[in-house]
Protein backbone atom coordinates (compact mmCIF):
# COMPACT_ATOMS: atom_id res chain seq x y z
CA UNK A 1 0.00 0.00 0.00
CA UNK A 2 1.12 3.54 -1.06
CA UNK A 3 0.15 5.78 1.46
CA UNK A 4 -0.79 9.70 -0.70
CA UNK A 5 -1.12 13.17 0.47
CA UNK A 6 -4.60 14.12 -1.31
CA UNK A 7 -5.22 18.29 -1.59
CA UNK A 8 -9.38 18.30 -1.76
CA UNK A 9 -9.77 21.45 -3.78
CA UNK A 10 -13.35 21.33 -3.92
CA UNK A 11 -13.03 21.42 0.21
CA UNK A 12 -10.20 23.36 0.91
CA UNK A 13 -8.70 20.12 3.02
CA UNK A 14 -5.95 17.74 3.20
CA UNK A 15 -6.10 13.70 3.62
CA UNK A 16 -3.81 11.17 3.79
CA UNK A 17 -5.22 7.78 2.11
CA UNK A 18 -3.48 4.24 0.93
CA UNK A 19 -3.98 3.22 -2.27
CA UNK A 20 -2.64 0.35 -3.73
CA UNK A 21 -1.26 2.12 -6.91
CA UNK A 22 -0.80 6.12 -7.87
CA UNK A 23 -3.68 7.24 -9.46
CA UNK A 24 -3.28 9.18 -12.69
CA UNK A 25 -4.02 12.87 -13.83
CA UNK A 26 -7.28 12.61 -15.58
CA UNK A 27 -8.33 8.99 -13.67
CA UNK A 28 -11.41 9.56 -11.15
CA UNK A 29 -11.47 8.41 -7.37
CA UNK A 30 -14.61 7.63 -5.17
CA UNK A 31 -13.60 9.62 -1.91
CA UNK A 32 -15.91 10.50 1.57
CA UNK A 33 -17.32 13.87 1.33
CA UNK A 34 -17.56 15.18 5.32
CA UNK A 35 -21.35 14.65 5.51
CA UNK A 36 -20.64 10.79 4.69
CA UNK A 37 -21.74 10.24 1.52
CA UNK A 38 -19.61 9.10 -1.50
CA UNK A 39 -18.55 11.52 -4.02
CA UNK A 40 -17.02 11.61 -7.73
CA UNK A 41 -13.79 13.61 -7.43
CA UNK A 42 -10.85 14.20 -10.89
CA UNK A 43 -7.13 14.29 -10.29
CA UNK A 44 -5.82 17.27 -11.33
CA UNK A 45 -2.26 16.95 -10.87
CA UNK A 46 -0.12 14.25 -9.38
CA UNK A 47 3.80 15.45 -7.94
CA UNK A 48 6.27 13.97 -5.69
CA UNK A 49 8.17 15.46 -3.10
CA UNK A 50 11.46 13.77 -1.22
CA UNK A 51 10.76 12.78 2.26
CA UNK A 52 12.75 14.12 4.92
CA UNK A 53 14.03 10.94 5.68
CA UNK A 54 16.54 8.33 3.60
CA UNK A 55 15.46 8.08 -0.19
CA UNK A 56 12.21 8.17 -0.60
CA UNK A 57 10.08 10.39 -2.86
CA UNK A 58 5.90 10.66 -1.15
CA UNK A 59 3.32 11.11 -3.61
CA UNK A 60 0.77 13.96 -3.64
CA UNK A 61 -2.20 13.82 -5.54
CA UNK A 62 -4.61 17.36 -6.38
CA UNK A 63 -8.47 16.63 -6.41
CA UNK A 64 -11.65 18.63 -7.92
CA UNK A 65 -15.24 17.16 -7.43
CA UNK A 66 -16.56 16.07 -10.75
CA UNK A 67 -18.66 18.59 -12.57
CA UNK A 68 -21.60 16.22 -12.63
CA UNK A 69 -21.40 15.42 -8.76
CA UNK A 70 -21.02 19.43 -8.19
CA UNK A 71 -24.14 19.99 -10.43
CA UNK A 72 -26.79 17.36 -8.73
CA UNK A 73 -27.92 17.43 -5.30
CA UNK A 74 -27.06 15.27 -2.84
CA UNK A 75 -29.32 12.34 -2.19
CA UNK A 76 -30.35 12.28 2.36
CA UNK A 77 -28.16 9.77 3.46
CA UNK A 78 -27.17 7.85 0.37
CA UNK A 79 -30.70 7.40 -0.47
CA UNK A 80 -32.20 8.12 -3.87
CA UNK A 81 -35.47 9.02 -4.39
CA UNK A 82 -36.83 5.83 -3.94
CA UNK A 83 -35.67 5.24 -1.02
CA UNK A 84 -32.75 2.96 -2.56
CA UNK A 85 -29.60 2.71 -1.44
CA UNK A 86 -27.79 4.55 -3.95
CA UNK A 87 -23.57 4.17 -3.93
CA UNK A 88 -22.78 6.05 -7.17
CA UNK A 89 -24.93 8.73 -8.72
CA UNK A 90 -22.39 9.76 -12.00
Amino acid sequence: MIEIEVQNETHQTQSRLRFAAVPRIGEGLRLREPDGIWASYDVLDVWYQKAEYGDVWIPFLHVRMTEGELTSPHPKQGLDVYGEFAPFRI
